[in-house]
């Protein structure tokens, strides 16, 4: 029975998800506060973590944050719960390692059809994907979620780890966002192509000067290298 965390200080909406999980037969534990999601934290990890931004004494970015900077809990994936509907806001959080998002008020379903492409990404692709992957100085090791640029360590989130696996599966090779989305979003939901795009931005930045090798295809998509002959 997959373990989630809810982290949310609005008690109708934290009740809400609460039900909803409980009668999906997921084990939830709801959470008004960062401080006692921490202490939960430390003690029990979870196979996802549902996670407000507006949050009374830990902003849910922060919070965010310092999940993906501990070598423990870096791998958790995270799905974002926000009132906030702006673009620049979705890319905040995206950029601070939130693997999908939810907008409210949102579907209950659309809720549920997220978490469990998710959790179902994130229990298979370690039995499909090679131990080892690699494109010239890229190295990933699926089972253990690590990921180096030569001999540095780059933390990348369970979505990000998924599409540059995607890519490198596939180097030399054009991929459409249809593609992109089909094989690494999994969700039954129609994803805005812009938020493809922001995922790639962001692997780029992390990968440094090898992440330019992560060609934009005009009107098309995205092709790792150069195309194959």
């Amino acid at each position: 029975m997959p373990l989630i965390y809810c982290v949310e200080d609005d008690d109708s909406i934290r009740d809400l998800v609460g039900y909803a999980l409980h009668g999906q037969g997921y084990e939830i534990r709801s959470f008004s506060e960062s401080a006692h999601f921490w202490t939960a934290l430390k003690s029990t990890v979870p196979d996802l973590i549902l996670l407000d931004i507006m949050l009374p004494e830990q902003d849910g970015l922060s919070l965010l944050k310092q999940v993906r900077e501990n070598k423990e809990f870096y791998h958790i994936p995270v799905i974002m719960m926000t009132a906030k509907t702006r673009e620049f806001d979705i890319i905040k959080g995206l950029d601070a390692g939130a693997d999908d998002y939810v907008t409210k008020p949102f579907s209950i379903l659309e809720l549920l059809s997220r978490i469990r492409a998710v959790l179902r990404r994130s229990s298979v692709s370690k039995q499909e994907i090679p131990e080892i992957l690699s494109y010239k100085t890229i190295t990933l090791r699926p089972k253990e979620h690590i990921v180096n640029v030569g001999k540095k360590e780059v933390i990348l989130t369970l979505k990000e780890f998924d599409l540059l696996s995607y890519l490198i599966l596939n180097k030399g090779i054009i991929l459409s966002r249809d593609q992109i989305m089909q094989a690494v979003w999994e969700s039954p939901v129609m994803l805005e192509s812009r938020t493809i795009d922001m995922h790639i931005m962001s692997i780029r930045q992390k990968l440094g000067k090898i992440g330019k090798e992560i060609r934009t295809v005009r009107g098309v998509g995205y092709r790792l290298g150069d195309k194959n002959k």
